[in-house]
């Protein structure tokens, strides 16, 4: 995270959320949290170890008890200027001693944790082997929602980097498509990321004609010819919270059925932002989108889910995806994007990141969502 962002929230920011994981954790049945360098620790302390090496950091969360972060001596210094930092106490470890039996006073011998899902492994398996009647869980798996519903702060910061992204589009839409590799537009598309404010950016798809029908398209050489449809899915970090959107334009004058698709896109993308309100399962999101693809004869073609959360990592929970129960509750921001993919031809994908409010749904981005026509 970004000074910029880390400045938005304070000392009882962190300890809040700290506390809040804690008692999420003893109401899942959970002896504690353990928390490894990344988006989770990040959100918890404000902590971001300048280099994530070999020797472990790991913050410990248990119901009742003080939390603690278990830090490399020669990087305590750095964690003691953390914001969350006078929330927690440090433990450090010096070079030559054992991190896992400093980590193993700390937790209960037989408990069950969960932990970070990007923990190294040689740190899992050292816990285990110093408490082998210990077991462990995935966060994502134990407490998927533990990231999901954003405060006033962040809610603000996910704002200003949907804001920024729109714009990096509405400065794409000048610049001229046809000649010009994909990978030449993907650079532009970063440059203009940053240009908006974005320290970092995650992707830049261009999938032009039959490589739009590839969802995750790897930006390649292909020149974009006038007639091409061209998928545009972009985003990144701006002040440590994510952007994410995409819009489908045209070179030139579109057929017929070209601007048919667009159109079912755009109405199914309509569809699942409707369908956006508190209380309802995160599955009737993906469904009221899927209909409307699938009545019009093009359901084989909608090839994923139509949403994912976003926040401090631009993929997160919840998902918008059938069997997907998990309620819909003020402040949770995802995207709904659906798409068509044609193989061989073309695709079209539409995307807004949403987060839900008090009668209803908010969008993040506000670019047309029309067909686009691009030189």
């Amino acid at each position: 995270m970004t000074g910029a962002a880390s400045a938005s929230f304070t000392a009882d920011d962190y300890e809040a959320r700290m506390e809040r994981a804690a008692r999420q954790a003893a109401d899942a049945g959970l002896a504690g949290l353990l928390v490894a360098p990344g988006p989770d620790l990040v959100w918890l302390t404000g902590y971001t170890p300048t280099a994530v090496t070999e020797r472990l950091t790991l913050l410990v969360l248990a119901p009742g008890r003080d939390p603690v972060l278990v830090v490399p001596t020669l990087e305590a210094p750095d964690a003691e200027r953390a914001l969350g930092a006078s929330a927690l106490t440090l433990r450090d470890w010096t070079d030559g001693k054992d991190p896992y039996a400093a980590t193993a006073a700390l937790l209960d011998a037989d408990g069950r944790f969960g932990i970070s899902d990007n923990a190294w492994a040689m740190h899992l398996l050292g816990l285990q082997r110093t408490l082998p009647g210990t077991s462990y869980a995935s966060l994502t798996e134990a407490l998927p929602m533990l990231r999901a519903v954003k405060d006033a702060a962040e809610l603000e910061l996910l704002a200003a980097a949907g804001a920024a992204a729109d714009a990096a589009f509405e400065e794409i839409r000048s610049v001229a498509f046809a000649g010009r590799r994909e990978s030449d537009v993907a650079a532009d598309l970063a440059g203009l990321l940053r240009r908006f404010g974005h320290s970092q950016v995650d992707f830049t798809i261009v999938a032009s004609g039959p490589n739009g029908a590839n969802p995750h398209h790897e930006v390649g050489d292909r020149v974009i010819e006038r007639g091409d449809m061209v998928v545009l899915d972009f985003g990144g970090l701006r002040d440590g919270y994510g952007s994410d959107t995409s819009r489908t334009v045209h070179v030139g004058e579109p057929t017929d059925e070209e601007r048919r698709v667009h159109d079912l896109v755009r109405e199914a993308q309509e569809a699942g932002f409707r369908a956006v309100r508190p209380g309802v399962a995160c599955q009737e999101v993906d469904r009221a989108a899927r209909a409307v693809i699938a009545d019009a004869g093009y359901g084989e073609y909608f090839i994923h889910r139509t949403g994912h959360g976003i926040g401090v990592t631009t993929h997160e929970p919840p998902y918008m995806i059938e069997g997907e129960e998990q309620p819909l509750v003020p402040g949770m921001c995802f995207s709904v994007e659906p798409g068509v993919y044609l193989p061989g031809r073309f695709g079209v994908r539409i995307e807004d990141i949403v987060t839900v409010t008090g009668d209803g749904g908010r969008r993040l981005n506000n670019t047309a969502r029309e067909m686009v026509i691009v030189d």
